[in-house]
């Protein structure tokens, strides 16, 4: 995802750009990027998870009517549930899966041997289920709740629910419901995410290097995108890998809720979660109910976050 400086001029070999703390910023860079991509979309994060595990308040309601909905019954901050945890998971989250891709990245050009496009593909792939397995836990608490509804809630906040898991379902286990498909799914998603931006990015600074780019703020040898490119770049990834990883996205969903489901005993496995699924509801109102929601989420949140590590790059002097 970066260009390859040339040589770095004695002016900004001085300045902070030197390689000393360079994970620490390259973990913020990420850290930052993962947060404001997720605060642009939460409310339409909390109507997805509300519509992929058919909450008995909104399961008749289509996307466009839940948004409207919740608002309603719990009132606008209804539509923030659970973004407080969410905050708490996509820091670290994104910080590690940005840090983890360059890792990767280079580990796989340099010492293994792989290079060209395909470098990029399973850099990103091991990166997203590094940051998974790192972050899961938090991930499952903020889905709790954010499927809770006011009035019917069933955990009081981010430490009762960690409380309350680990009391009622298995300890550390159950922190980890759905990790598998989770897993499978994260690997074509970031793994797509990344190669999509990433090709997209170095085919436009190669062939239009004027027209869509621009040299780097802390490194003029290296041209970088300019904003609106990259939001195009990262709008287009987006699409693209969450339109092959979704019907994993629904099973991990429905296996994290767990104990939360009334059919939860239908959903203890990826091939079990995917039948039953298929089987009660469908293809279109089961493996890709809130597909439409995906669409018009994945694209910002997906935009924002290529294009603002890119920008945190040049802020920290990552280039």
């Amino acid at each position: 995802m970066t260009s390859e400086a040339v040589s770095t001029p004695p002016a900004i070999r001085s300045a902070p750009t030197s390689r000393s703390y360079y994970w620490l910023r390259s973990f913020a860079a990420g850290g930052v990027a993962g947060c404001c991509a997720k605060t642009t979309i939460a409310p339409l994060d909390r109507v997805k998870i509300l519509l992929q595990a058919q909450n008995p308040h909104y399961k008749h309601l289509g996307v466009f009517a839940t948004l409207k909905a919740v608002p309603r019954k719990e009132g606008f901050r209804g539509l923030y549930k659970g973004n407080g945890a969410m905050m708490v998971r996509i820091f670290p989250y994104g910080a590690i899966q940005f840090m983890a891709f360059d890792h990767y990245k280079k580990l796989l050009n340099n010492r293994i041997g792989i290079s060209g496009h395909i470098h990029r593909l399973v850099a990103g792939s091991m990166a997203g289920m590094t940051a998974v397995i790192c972050t899961y836990p938090l991930d499952v608490v903020r889905a709790r709740l954010a499927f809770q509804v006011t009035g019917d809630n069933r955990y009081t906040g981010i430490i009762n629910a960690f409380h309350t898991i680990y009391r009622e379902e298995g300890g550390v286990l159950g922190f980890y419901r759905g990790l598998t498909p989770t897993l499978i799914g994260m690997a074509p998603y970031a793994g797509f995410s990344f190669f999509t931006f990433g090709t997209l990015k170095s085919l436009g600074l190669k062939h239009f290097p004027e027209l869509l780019g621009r040299p780097s703020s802390d490194n003029p040898d290296v041209f970088v995108l300019k904003p609106q490119v990259n939001l195009l770049c990262g709008g287009v990834a987006g699409a693209i890998a969450q339109t092959i990883s979704y019907p994993l996205d629904v099973a991990r969903r429905r296996m994290q809720l767990g104990a939360v489901l009334p059919d939860h005993d239908k959903c203890t496995s990826l091939s079990k979660t995917l039948t039953y699924v298929h089987r009660q509801y469908g293809v279109k109102k089961g493996l890709y109910r809130g597909l439409s929601l995906n669409y018009v989420r994945c694209i910002p949140s997906q935009a924002v976050a290529f294009t603002t590590y890119e920008s945190m790059k040049q802020v920290l002097y990552l280039n």
